[in-house]
């Protein structure tokens, strides 16, 4: 294989591969890409090697080498991350848990698996289906995410609205620390309140804390009874929002509340070759055994909103919500896009949506949106021709520029930030606005306590 090993760090590395053997990479292409992720992000340059462990032992030998030598480790699952949280550069490690890939059990009788971080999500849901059960986070990137990767960033996705985000499904885990000792978190059981709560505060940690190498987590019956869903068309987004809105606020629990814009229905219009009207679109779906009754409370809502309906069956609903999740496929036949994640109060949902239309039209860019509309939680979608800096692409100022009066906007809404993609790279010169100065500053503190050399993804969330 060749090597993109600088001269000086072999000896380094030398050392690390008598601990890990076969699970050292230093082939260029595997270096080269480790730059990327899905955020369309990329480093300066490539790391000086990655190793894909294929075993508890591998993390913590990795970890304990990169902590006597002070290397820069960044953790890395499946790399479909959103906001740059996976990037790798010049002298620093890579640690892909992309291989600790098995499902180590399934227990009907506790309603639990347990799993290795480098699982896929859809697979895990697979393996499940035979047994009756069901892992109900469903990000939008499930076929390709890992559970590790879900757990770093807390995922959400379509259904979280009534079953949850990742955090509502974790009961424990196993984490290797940044100098190589393995932690035990959480507990087999529904219940338990003892000491802190480590398991929560390492979902959504970004990798910044420690190396999620194992989950337990929760999973149910398939017992979703029946299945209604709503498809509503909407002359403008603004009336789509207000019916959204006006939907959660009626009582109804729908299992996914989905919002297309103009921009986003053209462009997978476009994607898949299909029409798919102008306006806007909601997509709702119920389940239980009050479907029924709840998509008849939808159409009222729908139709009172200025809208129109059809109803359809579980199978139906498959194929809108297929239409759904090509969004990001859809996008990335547009050009560049700089993919955005925030949320606001459900009831804030048509005063961001008209706050994004005026970004649009005074910087004169596109800005396609979709919504989990049932929890607030918006991903708009910044379209652009890149700049070449030093030869790299790069996301042109003023599409900073209005991104930061997007962000500004939600803050001001009673807003969050990031709903599920992480601060990583992307956001962190704005996580101080949210969480303020003394917030922001016992944060840094936190991570100082797990990783005091400030080796685990150094410049990720925090700048």
């Amino acid at each position: 294989m060749a090597s993109a090993a600088p001269r000086y760090a072999r000896g380094m590395l030398e050392e690390l591969r008598a601990a890990v053997g076969e699970a050292l990479v230093t082939d260029a292409a595997a270096l080269e890409a480790a730059r990327g992720d899905k955020s369309g992000q990329r480093s300066a340059a490539a790391p000086l090697a990655i190793v894909e462990a294929r075993e508890i032992g591998h993390v913590q030998a990795a970890l304990r080498w990169a902590s006597a030598h002070g290397v820069p480790v960044v953790p890395r699952g499946a790399g479909t991350g959103l906001a740059g949280g996976a990037l790798a550069g010049a002298g620093e490690l890579v640690l892909s848990t992309s291989r600790l890939d098995r499902i180590l059990e399934i227990s009907a009788a506790d309603e639990l698996a347990v799993v290795e971080a480098g699982v896929i999500n859809a697979e895990l849901n697979t393996a499940l289906a035979e047994h009756g059960l069901w892992y109900t986070p469903d990000p939008a990137s499930r076929a390709i995410s890992t559970i590790g990767g879900n757990l770093a960033t807390n995922a959400g996705g379509l259904m979280c609205v009534k079953y949850g985000v990742t955090r509502e499904s974790v009961l424990g885990m196993k984490v290797v620390l940044a100098d190589g000792r393995l932690l035990e978190l959480g507990h087999r059981t529904v219940k338990g309140v003892t000491g802190y709560d480590l398991t929560a505060l390492m979902i959504g940690s970004e990798g910044t804390l420690g190396v999620i190498v194992e989950a337990t987590v929760r999973v149910r019956p398939v017992e979703r009874g029946a299945v209604v869903t709503v498809s509503a068309a909407f002359p403008d987004v603004d009336a789509a929002a207000r019916a959204a809105a006006a939907i959660t606020a009626s009582g109804v629990r729908p299992a996914a509340l989905e919002l297309l814009d103009t921009g986003a229905l053209d462009a997978i219009g476009a994607y898949l070759g299909v029409g798919l009207g102008g306006g806007a679109r909601l997509l709702v779906q119920t389940d239980g055994g009050h479907a029924d009754a709840e998509a008849a409370r939808v159409l009222a809502v729908v139709e009172a909103s200025g809208g129109t309906a059809e109803l359809g069956d579980a199978e139906e609903g498959e194929r809108l919500f297929a239409i759904r999740r090509a969004f990001h496929p859809a996008m990335e036949r547009q050009g560049s896009v700089l993919i955005e994640d925030v949320a606001v109060p459900r009831s804030a949902l048509p005063a961001m949506f008209a706050a994004i239309a005026r970004i649009e039209g005074r910087y004169g860019i596109r800005i396609p949106t979709v919504a989990h509309a049932g929890d607030g939680n918006l991903h708009p979608n910044f379209v652009y021709r890149p700049v070449l800096r030093d030869g790299r692409e790069e996301v042109p100022e003023h599409i900073w520029d209005a991104a930061h009066e997007l962000f500004q906007e939600c803050l001001r809404l009673g807003g969050t930030l990031t709903g599920e993609h992480g601060v990583g790279l992307l956001k962190r010169r704005w996580l101080r606005d949210e969480l303020g100065d003394d917030g922001y500053g016992l944060q840094r503190q936190l991570k100082a306590v797990f990783d005091p050399q400030g080796i685990l993804n150094p410049g990720k969330v925090f700048s």
